[in-house]
């Protein structure tokens, strides 16, 4: 071989040699070679070097211990020996400072470098950064210590599966269900579900559906529990399992099972509410029709009862009217339907009679069990019944003629004294003497200006602000003295006095607003009650707002109050009016919540601002269970629709903690002031600017 060929195999060497170092320099993993015996590094690539803060020129020559440190170097002598002197390759992770002076975690392996006649000469180092991966490891171990802190923390059920097989289950679910743990891992999911949802449950599964739902699952003792599933699928552990929160839903089903029974019951005696007696009336008058069939309806009035609210209280005299209507329960057949309409009175209709004769057995039982004298407030207290009876077809084909003959008879049976019953009679539409006496004097008590209004404040609770005051009706009777409208207002709506005397409430408390605002009295709204008739009436809006203009106030001074019912009889009708009366700035709120016949659907379509929980409901707080758990969900229904609500007929301090508690936004009732006159109200708000 000449001189040519000898350089250019030697430039082709050179090269050669540039090539690998040039690759070992820039894989991603450290390499480095050190001589067996003087453990001295013969050679290292670029990041081998740089990550132990040396070029790779200057870490040639040099001990391994002056590179990785006299700790390191004697961590990793059992390694070493493995090597060299058994001539096996050794395997270990450690962690080391960075240059940049982060911990990283290496993987280290350790090759044997012999020579021809397979003496081992030394060993090569190859490093690999494995950070990335520990830091991941770490993060999951995290992630699992968290979530499994989550599992045992919440209060919900969870539990995992993988195709249906339980791999989970956190304590909440086990004892929601009634089983174990251990019990639980391995069994198939649906052996927990209701039979009846089984199929349902399944589909989802299959189809791995991430939706919420409501479902059934079966206690070990055999309940059935109304629960939420929420299913997620998620990756947990390498693997995809499907997740399921179980949440128990029998308080919130009771509520609003509760609800609904109230929209539908009277909610002091549970009966039928008017509302949905109508309903069934209607429906029994079809049913007669169609089969010749004869039913009777009687109106029922407890007489004088007034006079036990006005000397015993109210608490007492609801609990008379509680137990005079358990005592109509026990006179009736369980096809027989009773309602009360309010206050004192109660309806019951008697469906597949034959005749008069069967009525009468049934007036003569009602008549001695009313009358039996109730245990209250440790003396006996009798009240005695007038009932009105209306029969079809005789008397009426309509729900609506019924009860008004049935009524108009009932004052018939009253005219004749305690304890008296009366068939509706044709003449008795012509002679009804008390209507006509009562309705001529509410005729001259509004030309003679014998009306005035009381005020009730309305206080938010926290800090006792007034907010707004309800004005109430009386009437200053020259001979009864003053009235309340429980005196007069049912012949007012029999008869066409309701609209004059409504617009005058409504003129009277515009006026009073306008005084107090300019004399600094009470910058509050005044709340004014409509009545149904006047609400109904065509172009009402626009009698607003001509009473506004005439006296000169804003809306916002004002609020209006309504019933469930007239807010119910025409809804998109209602909707309307409401917005119109809205513009005109005036607050729209519904009076005695929950005890009417409001679909929960169409709260979200009127235009209102607040809401007012009976009283009914307030009475039983704080410990009754029911109107705790009504009234609260009231409230959260409301927040959740963004009204304001109210509570009235607020009696005791404890009450008002609790409303105030669940974010009851105003109060209304005697412990924080009882109706009060002009002069009263003015005194009220004085006494609370000094105090």
């Amino acid at each position: 071989m000449n001189s040519r060929e000898l350089e250019a195999q030697a430039q082709a060497a050179i090269e050669e040699a540039a090539r690998l170092r040039l690759v070992a320099d820039n894989v991603p993993v450290l390499i480095a070679l050190y001589e067996a015996g003087s453990n001295r590094c013969l050679y290292a690539n670029r990041p081998y070097a740089e990550t132990f803060g040396f070029t790779t020129e200057s870490i040639v020559g040099l001990h391994v211990a002056d590179i990785i440190g006299t700790a390191a170097h004697e961590a990793i002598q059992p390694a070493v020996v493995q090597v060299l002197q058994r001539r096996k390759a050794a395997n270990y992770e450690r962690t080391l400072r960075g240059a940049d002076g982060e911990t990283q975690w290496i993987d280290v392996t350790l090759l044997p470098h012999m020579d021809t006649a397979g003496q081992v000469v030394g060993a090569f180092v190859l490093i690999h950064d494995i950070t990335k991966h520990r830091r991941a490891e770490a993060l999951l171990r995290e992630s699992e210590t968290r979530l499994d802190k989550f599992l045992h923390a919440t209060v919900e059920g969870i539990v995992f599966h993988r195709g249906g097989t339980i791999s989970d289950a956190n304590p909440p679910l086990c004892e929601l269900i009634g089983y174990r743990r251990e019990e639980l891992v391995g069994r198939y999911v649906m052996d927990f579900v209701a039979p009846d949802e089984q199929e349902r449950v399944t589909r989802v599964m299959l189809e791995r559906q991430e939706l919420a739902y409501e479902s059934a699952i079966v206690h070990r003792n055999g309940e059935r529990i109304p629960v939420e599933l929420i299913a997620r699928t998620m990756e947990y552990g390498g693997e995809t399992l499907r997740m399921n929160i179980v949440r128990d839903i029998r308080d919130r089903l009771a509520a609003q099972a509760r609800i609904h029974h109230l929209a539908h019951h009277d909610a002091l005696t549970g009966m039928l509410n008017r509302a949905a007696f109508m309903e069934r009336l209607q429906q029994a008058l079809q049913r007669a029709r169609q089969k010749a069939g004869h039913l009777a309806l009687l109106f029922i009035d407890l007489n004088n009862f007034k006079r036990v609210n006005d000397s015993l209280g109210h608490l007492e005299g609801d609990r008379v009217l509680v137990t005079v209507a358990e005592r109509v329960r026990t006179c009736l057949r369980s096809t027989d339907q009773v309602a009360r309409f309010g206050g004192d009175e109660f309806v019951v209709l008697l469906e597949d009679i034959r005749g008069p004769e069967d009525v009468h057995q049934v007036l003569q039982a009602l008549l001695d069990v009313v009358e039996v004298p109730v245990e209250t407030m440790g003396r006996a207290l009798s009240v005695t019944p007038s009932i009105g009876i209306a029969l079809h077809p005789e008397h009426g084909d309509t729900p609506e003629l019924l009860i008004q003959h049935a009524d108009t008879a009932m004052y018939g049976a009253k005219a004749r004294g305690d304890k008296q019953y009366q068939f509706f009679e044709p003449s008795m539409e012509l002679t009804a003497y008390n209507d006509l006496v009562v309705e001529t004097q509410l005729r001259e008590a509004l030309a003679r200006d014998e009306f005035e209004l009381y005020y009730q404040p309305q206080i938010e609770p926290r800090h006792g602000r007034l907010v707004s005051a309800e004005a109430l009706l009386r009437w200053r009777h020259p001979v009864r003295g003053l009235l309340t409208p429980e005196s007069f207002i049912a012949v007012a709506e029999r008869h066409p006095l309701m609209v004059p005397l409504s617009q005058w409430v409504l003129r009277r408390a515009a006026l009073q607003a306008q005084d107090w605002h300019r004399r600094g009295v009470a910058q509050a709204r005044i709340a004014v009650n409509l009545s149904q008739v006047q609400f109904r009436l065509e172009g009402f809006a626009d009698t607003v707002r001509a009473v506004l203009s005439e006296v000169g106030v804003p809306g916002e001074w004002l609020q209006l109050e309504l019933t469930e019912r007239m807010l119910m009889d025409d809804v998109a009708g209602a909707v309307d009016t409401l917005q119109q009366l809205r513009a005109l700035g005036l607050t729209i709120a519904v009076d005695d919540f929950g005890t009417g016949h409001t679909a929960l659907a169409h709260l979200t379509q009127l235009p209102l601002d607040k809401i007012k929980i009976d009283q009914s409901f307030i009475a039983g707080l704080p410990h009754e269970n029911g109107a705790r758990a009504v009234t609260r969900a009231i409230v959260q229904m409301a927040q959740g629709l963004g009204l304001r609500v109210g509570a009235e007929g607020v009696r005791r301090r404890e009450q008002w903690s609790l409303l105030q508690d669940w974010g009851c936004d105003e109060l209304q009732g005697e412990l924080v002031a009882p109706p009060l006159s002009v002069t009263q109200f003015e005194a009220w708000c004085r006494q609370r600017e000094g105090g």
